[in-house]
């Protein structure tokens, strides 16, 4: 008797595998042991990179709120331990999203915590 495989679930597995290579270079779009080691790697790279996002993220906010306090005369460590010491409900994206967007309130922000 002749050994029996499931084929239709092999080809859906791989299937898969090659519609997420889809747009890569070379062997990796279309033969199946290289697009599965490049998918795999590419899943770790997008598990890794949405908690760095995160992280550049935040840099980012506290280069913009560092950007427009300098203007007021006040450094961000300065601002930021008076806004955490008078009770402001503003977290960095507000705060950094204020000071580019709606530079009046956020100097009205500063103005408050001085």
């Amino acid at each position: 008797m002749p050994r029996s495989v499931n084929v239709v679930a092999a080809r859906n597995r791989r299937r898969k595998i090659l519609k997420q290579a889809r747009g890569y270079f070379g062997r990796r779009k279309n033969v199946f042991t290289v697009a599965k080691n490049a998918v795999e790697k590419g899943l770790q790279y997008a598990y890794r990179d949405r908690r760095n996002k995160k992280r550049s993220f935040r840099g980012l906010w506290i280069q913009r709120i560092n950007a427009g306090t300098r203007l007021h005369g006040m450094s961000y460590s300065e601002f930021m331990g008076k806004v955490n010491k008078k009770g402001v409900g503003l977290n960095r994206k507000v705060l950094a999203d204020l000071a580019m967007n709606n530079p009046k309130a956020f100097e009205a922000i500063v103005k408050a915590v001085k």
